[in-house]
């Protein structure tokens, strides 16, 4: 992965490209993202720079590179593992990222096979991390740590990790790759260079499926319609309409029931968002169904054109958009984020759901 073969981002490209042409590099760095847009890719690209070995670093296999991501006791893992490490599932990580660099959260926890179980980075992870960074490079260069979600990391972890992260040994560098920065330690984020990765726009979608992954054009301008601004989410439409037709049937259910003012058959819908397989397929459908209040409130604002509105859901949210109150997108979508919250605090998922559905339908 090179700078020239990234598309959109220009702002990050040009802020990283900066950097590694004129060696004023921050020891640590955060990429915020939204799941999806690129963070990855760009973290690549700027490896391949530094290091001037684009080969080793797009394959994963340099070994001055060292990945870190939340891991947990899986299907994959046959055996309970104590102090489970990163490295036990670098050749699962080495061969989802190699063929899509914009992976998803979810699609990284199923190549683990942990979906549905509670990952994290640990103590064990950190202490490694250390002995790791202490150690002379291998080609005698640039030595980089890529922690991705650090706000998976356990307190005990991140603690081990702040004196390093804050003065590291020479030629070290921390790149973070972060969905959730407000859910980072406070300790840890402050001591890196912050850099904004934008959802893309509907045609950098468009462009990045057609000449990256072989899609055509209208398959891609499909996608890119309820991608909400992430290529992960635009090639996981595409690669699994099944999910997103779940989706899209128990929003539609949802929205059904609240209108006709049913309890029960909007209970029921709780009920199914709650046995969605894993917390990745529930917060996933949190997603889809913020997105979905968002394009319902650009029609009520009058603002179709900037809702991004794929022909077969024009006429279902037009209809909502009608129907429910002006105030019920945002509050709707205020009890949506407080429900993809819990579900990372590990809170039952049948509760939740159930008060999800009970305080829309009060609103609507």
């Amino acid at each position: 992965m090179r700078f020239d073969q990234i598309i959109g981002n220009r702002d990050a490209v040009r802020a990283l490209e900066g950097m590694a042409a004129s060696g004023r590099i921050p020891h640590a760095m955060m990429l915020y993202e939204n799941d999806g847009c690129g963070a990855v890719a760009l973290v690549m690209a700027f490896l391949s720079e530094v290091f001037k070995d684009e080969h080793k670093v797009s394959g994963l296999i340099h070994p001055d590179v060292h990945y870190v991501y939340p891991v947990a006791n899986g299907s994959k893992e046959n055996e309970k593992v104590e102090n489970l490490r990163a490295e036990l599932f670098l050749g699962y990580w080495r061969e989802l990222i190699k063929a899509n660099p914009y992976a998803l959260e979810s699609e990284v926890s199923s190549a683990f096979g942990v979906e549905g179980k509670q990952t994290g980075i640990n103590n064990a992870e950190a202490k490694e991390i250390l002995e790791t960074v202490y150690l002379s490079s291998v080609e005698g260069g640039y030595k980089a740590v890529v922690v991705y979600l650090p706000e998976k990391m356990n307190t005990a972890a991140a603690n081990r990790l702040l004196k390093a992260i804050e003065e590291p040994p020479e030629k070290t560098l921390f790149l973070m790759i972060t969905h959730a920065p407000e859910k980072v330690m406070q300790t840890i984020s402050s001591r890196c260079q912050a850099i904004r990765v934008p959802p893309c726009s509907k045609e950098e979608i468009q462009e990045v499926l057609v000449s990256s992954f072989g899609k055509s054009s209208e398959e891609a301008a499909q996608a890119a319609l309820v991608a909400g601004g992430s290529v992960g989410v635009a090639l996981q439409y595409l690669s699994g309409k099944e999910e997103y037709q779940e989706q899209v049937g128990i929003f539609r259910n949802l929205m059904e029931a609240l209108s006709s003012r049913d309890l029960t058959a909007a209970l029921a819908c709780g009920e199914e968002m709650a046995s969605l397989g894993s917390r990745e397929k529930q917060k996933a459908f949190c997603k889809f169904a913020g997105e979905s209040l968002r394009k319902i409130f650009l029609l009520q604002q009058g603002l179709p054109q900037i809702a991004g509105i794929s022909s077969e859901e024009s006429d279902f949210l037009s209809s909502l958009s009608g129907r429910c109150r002006k105030n019920f997108p945002r509050l709707a979508l205020s009890y949506i984020d407080r429900a993809a919250m819990l579900i990372d605090r590990n809170v039952n998922q049948k509760i939740l759901f159930c008060d999800l559905v009970g305080r829309m339908y009060l609103s609507f």
